[in-house]
């Protein structure tokens, strides 16, 4: 019996070559989108329709067999053309489908074009997966985080509020519930539940990190362990540091004698304070360097610059006042020679 090819892909809008983390994404995506329960009238039908097909197609891209055992048909086939589908069953037996009569799916709303490829497997692990206790391991959950400087380079403690994915109680995480794709989770096996959780962070992480802490993440079934949680690291400005991957920028206020003559002075870093040189004839917006003052990176540290800005002090006396006038006067006279 002829049936249409079904462009699996397509249906969750995903590239061939796409993870098992961006089919599942679209799929929940998808799935939600088109929950026939949040459509009405002749949308209804519409979605319930493009609801099946989203859960049929992540019943195959999901599964590593099934999903290789279509891409080997697909290779051939284009959305829309017919084909006559001979199957080799388990230990080799052939037989051709006719027709959604020849397997018993439970009323679970595939397509022939499913049947013919997927069919006896399907209901015979459908048949098959109420005996025993099931348990799988909870998802992994990634999430990221922002870090002061200071956070960055010496480690703190936070309370993180997340959306971890939690096996749909209804289904127990299986998408199918009796009569077909569980409502209750939306065919996507899980339901979110918000949480808090206090993390340590370790001092000396670098932007770009990620840190893993294990059993923070979506629950397990059954026996199965929870999943995992991964922070990736973001390094935020703050405390007057701008932050330029592992390297700092800071203003430094120098006065104009400072400027001309130059001078030694104690500067603040992240890591504490440290004396600097200043060599004589320093202009604004000159940049200085100082090493392995910045952020952690994978080896070492990121460096420290310190944009010169030339001011005058807050308060000046009558002495330097008659200094700074006795400057201009041997400027000026220089400037008329």
């Amino acid at each position: 019996m002829p049936v249409k090819f079904i462009d699996y892909y397509e249906v969750l809008k995903v590239p061939r070559a796409a993870s098992e983390k961006e089919i599942k994404q679209a799929y929940r995506k998808l799935a939600r989108e088109h929950h026939p329960d949040l459509h009405q009238g002749d949308a209804k039908a519409a979605a319930e329709e493009k609801f099946k097909l989203i859960n049929e197609a992540y019943e195959v891209l999901s599964d590593a067999e099934k999903r290789a055992k279509y891409d080997r048909l697909g290779k051939n086939w284009k959305a829309g053309d017919e084909f006559d589908f001979d199957h080799a069953g388990p230990g080799g037996r052939t037989y051709t489908y006719h027709g959604p009569a020849d397997f018993d799916l439970g009323g679970f709303g595939f397509s022939d074009f499913f049947a013919s490829i997927f069919g006896e497997d399907f209901a015979h692990n459908r048949q098959n997966s109420g005996s025993g206790q099931m348990s799988y391991r909870g998802e992994d959950i990634d999430a990221e985080i922002s870090l002061t400087v200071d956070e960055l380079i010496h480690g703190t403690e936070k309370e993180l509020r997340l959306s971890a994915p939690s096996p749909c109680s209804v289904c127990g995480g299986q998408r199918f519930s009796r009569g077909g794709v569980c409502r209750s989770c939306a065919g996507t096996g899980v339901t979110e539940e918000t949480k808090k959780v206090k993390v340590k962070i370790p001092a000396r992480l670098h932007p770009g990190a990620s840190l893993r802490l294990k059993g923070l993440g979506g629950k397990g079934y059954g026996n199965g362990p929870d999943g995992d949680l991964y922070l990736r690291i973001k390094a935020t400005p703050s405390g007057g540091w701008q932050v330029n991957g592992s390297d700092l920028e800071t203003e430094l206020v120098i006065y104009p004698d400072q400027a001309v003559l130059g001078d030694k002075t104690q500067v603040p870093t992240p890591h504490g304070p440290v004396q600097l040189k200043l060599q004589p004839g320093l202009h604004s917006g000159q940049r200085l360097r100082i090493r392995e003052k910045g952020l952690p990176k994978e080896s070492g540290f990121g460096d420290l610059y310190l944009r010169v800005r030339i001011d005058i002090p807050p308060e000046q006396t009558e002495a330097e006042k008659e200094l700074y006038q006795k400057i201009r006067d041997l400027r000026q006279n220089n400037e008329n020679r």
